[in-house]
């Protein structure tokens, strides 16, 4: 018999719907299930945890396989807004909370939410820009240390 994860940190790259839910999810699975979770938003993943984005964020129609349709179709204006409002719908039907309410959400049940320092400092971004959910702003080898002895996890 395997044993239970205690701790699981979850990195978040991608500032599309399709990228950021995932690690929202599994956050918030794994404080259901009394695991210890981190959320470590770095490059485009930001965009959830910034005030003037979180409630902004839409689907990625280019370049997204997982769209099933040419490339160049997403391209189209209203294509995206198009996808983003299908999937919003279907994840309202489903109780899946919209960004800014899942973020407090999960840290309301007691994920740490930190924001990449090296892409902090390269957007120019300041800690008055995040949502007050976000606990610190910290560089990797920081990630690393409270991330140690858990489950390391990339969206």
């Amino acid at each position: 018999m395997s044993e239970k994860i205690q701790k699981v940190s979850i990195i978040v790259s991608k500032g599309g719907l399709d990228g950021v839910y995932p690690g929202l999810i599994m956050a918030n699975g794994a404080r259901m299930e009394g695991i210890e979770a981190n959320l470590f938003f770095t490059f485009f993943g930001l965009d959830a945890v910034l005030k003037k984005r979180m409630g902004k964020i839409k689907v990625a129609t280019v370049g997204n396989p997982g769209m099933h349709m040419p490339s160049l179709l997403g391209i189209l204006p209203g294509v995206s807004a198009m996808a983003t409002a299908m999937m919003k719908r279907t994840m309202d039907k489903l109780d899946i909370p919209p960004v800014p309410e899942f973020i407090e959400m999960v840290s309301d049940a007691g994920c740490k939410l930190y924001a990449c320092k090296a892409t902090v400092d390269m957007f120019k971004l300041k800690k008055e820009d995040f949502c007050p959910q976000v606990d610190s702003i910290i560089n990797v080898g920081r990630f690393y240390e409270i991330a140690a002895g858990g489950e390391i996890i990339f969206t």
